[in-house]
């Protein structure tokens, strides 16, 4: 499955596109749309097209890791937000998460109310992060 145009539009809305590596709020050196890894070094200056292509590359890995966890069908929306989550978060931790058991045992309410437990960053609850949960909250129960 592939993320919906909702999905990927509420990633780029919620991670920006930097075109010079920062630290986010966890202390990663970020560029692009939220890219992390070892290739992101200091005052690393990217195009827009590079972040693009980078935004491509690790939505295959994320849309790949919410596959791997997924036991049960979903709809789009449903998958879009679970890899919106899991590009904030990261794929080990959406398969470890109360969100993807609940879901897999067919509470897909209770998987719904766990996006909002994501909201902390460094042990800090961050307005954005709650903003961002909310919204794929929203999206996980659209139709």
């Amino acid at each position: 499955m592939k993320t919906s145009i909702a999905g990927l539009s509420l990633i780029k809305s919620f991670e920006g596109c930097e075109l010079t590596a920062y630290k986010c709020p966890a202390g990663a050196l970020t560029i692009g749309y939220g890219h992390t890894g070892s290739d992101v070094k200091p005052g690393q200056v990217i195009t827009p097209h590079r972040a693009e292509e980078l935004l491509q590359g690790d939505l295959a890995k994320f849309e790949q890791a919410v596959s791997k966890a997924l036991k049960v069908a979903v709809s789009p929306n449903q998958f879009g937000a679970l890899v919106s989550l899991a590009y904030n978060i990261g794929g080990t931790a959406l398969a470890r998460s109360t969100l993807i058991k609940r879901l897999n045992a067919g509470d897909t309410q209770g998987a719904a109310d766990q996006f909002l437990a994501w909201n902390k960053a460094g042990g800090k609850v961050l307005k954005g992060l709650t903003r961002r949960r909310e919204a794929e909250r929203a999206l996980f129960l659209h139709p």
